[in-house]
């Protein structure tokens, strides 16, 4: 429990030290700040940029495009998933936001997933943090009241799975190459039931037990098949596609649309949050474990040996 707290007090540090404020505990998803005022006659183009993410918001369409651009595959890190966090506060908290692309600046991969480097070899109270701070990527990014689209430009495993379903509409792009799914069991580890909650929510139930149990990575057009993607295309289309699609979502009166979207989510977010310092101590639990770290210490050997 120590451990935990301490970890809640460091990652509300570090966001608050990156100006962004959010709530102690909050049975809702995340609530709206005050926003730009509307007097302000913004450019065509807004962008900002982390060392791990760009952002470019058009405020003629309302339509922001973020990219992962943390080489060499994107990973989750503690510093990328706080990045994330503040990125996205940025675009909710404008007005002038209404969707939100995701997509990657690097080429082949979306997202490897979680940094493992962040859950071997480090302090209890490290794990905590961090865990605490993947949990709040999906809270902000799962019930975000954007249109969110995924622009899957490159294998998309694990985590980088988890942002994709997360979404509210995803694209993939027709390569046999990539791959996408949630493959922690490969690893030795379980998915949470918040990742289990999200990835049934897609495909059904049936085929999330079979792909979760045997920690499947799909290609492309069986991902499509069974329903983890909406809509595969070639590369060169993706980008237009993901703009077309925005258009269709946002052609809906928003507060419709973001009512219904928070009433399908609600009982998957509110079931995360009434357990999340129960899921923060199974995780630093199970990933403090002797067997637990040899696995992915050899996973992480085996890493660097391919590399060479």
């Amino acid at each position: 429990m120590a451990a935990v707290a301490a970890a809640a007090g460091t990652f509300a540090r570090r966001m608050a030290r990156s100006g962004v404020l959010f709530p102690r505990s909050s049975p809702q998803v995340w609530p709206q700040a005050a926003r730009q005022p509307p007097g302000l006659l913004p450019t065509q183009r807004r962008a900002f940029s982390n060392n791990k993410i760009l952002v470019e918001l058009d405020t003629s369409s309302g339509v922001a495009t973020m990219k992962f651009k943390s080489p060499p595959v994107n990973s989750l890190s503690l510093d990328f998933l706080t990045e994330f966090c503040i990125s996205l506060e940025k675009l909710e908290n404008d007005r002038a936001c209404r969707g939100l692309i995701i997509t990657s600046a690097i080429p082949r991969v979306f997202s490897s997933g979680l940094d493992i480097t962040e859950m071997c070899g480090k302090s209890t109270e490290h794990y905590a943090e961090f865990w605490r701070a993947v949990q709040e990527m999906w809270i902000r990014l799962y019930g975000s009241n954007l249109v969110t689209v995924a622009a899957i430009n490159g294998s998309s495993p694990a985590g980088g799975c988890l942002i994709a379903l997360s979404c509210d509409y995803r694209i993939m792009v027709e390569n046999p190459k990539y791959v996408i799914g949630l493959n922690e069991a490969q690893l030795g580890i379980v998915a949470p039931f918040w990742f289990k909650d999200t990835f049934v929510n897609a495909v059904g139930h049936r085929a999330a037990e079979r792909s979760l149990q045997l920690g499947l990575l799909h290609s492309v057009p069986e991902a499509h098949r069974m329903g983890l993607v909406d809509e595969v295309v070639p590369e060169e289309k993706l980008q237009e596609k993901a703009v077309a699609v925005m258009a269709q979502w946002l052609a809906l009166p928003d507060h419709a649309r973001q009512l219904t979207k928070s009433m399908m989510r609600k009982a998957v977010l509110d079931h995360m949050l009434a357990h999340r310092e129960e899921d923060i101590q199974n995780f630093v639990k199970f990933t403090s474990k002797d067997s637990i770290q040899k696995s992915l210490s050899t996973y992480m050997e085996m890493l660097r040996k391919k590399k060479r």
